[in-house]
């Protein structure tokens, strides 16, 4: 399936989760450890800005994560985007910008983002999150591939065990070094 199409589909469940984020919200803790809400949520957006011009064969900058007062306003216009780029004719040919790797995995970790961040953003406020069935194949696939590269450059943390009972998802979580179920 189509990078622009996939990543149009995780847009469509990542959405919601954010639209439900609340003032309120934003200082609780998230699954990932140096992050609370805000600062996953201005991580994640500055992802879906950046790759936007790695899909443009343009370098991106990720030396410091910005503020997004604006955030609210901005995930809907700034994903609505990141598919556009991701849908142009040669985005996933080549070599993305500066990241040296090809375009076409480079599209995926963004794929993967916008799912596993969307997630952990639905854990961090009580929300549930079920990412689209094919997002998941990708991503999955793309976990499975770069797992031990992405532990070792510290991306992941270590995979932890899942429970015996885990989902497909919950052990995909569990394969990135995250506690599947975890909850605030």
């Amino acid at each position: 399936m189509k990078l622009s199409v996939l990543l149009d589909r995780a847009r469509d469940h990542a959405l919601p989760v954010i639209a439900n984020i609340t003032d309120d919200d934003l200082t609780r803790p998230t699954p990932c450890a140096d992050y609370d809400v805000k600062a996953l949520l201005d991580h994640l957006l500055h992802v879906v800005v950046e790759f936007q011009k790695l899909a443009a064969k343009q370098d991106a900058d990720f030396s410091h994560t910005p503020a997004y007062p604006d955030w609210r306003a901005r995930y809907p216009a700034e994903t609505a985007k990141l598919v556009d780029a991701w849908g142009e004719p040669g985005a996933t040919d080549g070599i993305a910008g500066n990241m040296g790797m090809p375009a076409q995995t480079v599209g995926g970790l963004v794929l993967l983002d916008l799912t596993i961040h969307a997630s952990d953003l639905a854990q961090a406020t009580g929300q549930r999150f079920e990412p689209d069935g094919e997002v998941f194949t990708e991503v999955h696939a793309l976990v499975t591939q770069m797992g031990p590269m992405a532990t070792e450059m510290n991306v992941f943390k270590p995979a932890v065990a899942a429970p015996a009972d885990a989902s497909p998802f919950e052990q995909l979580l569990a394969a990135t070094g995250r506690d599947p179920r975890w909850n605030a």
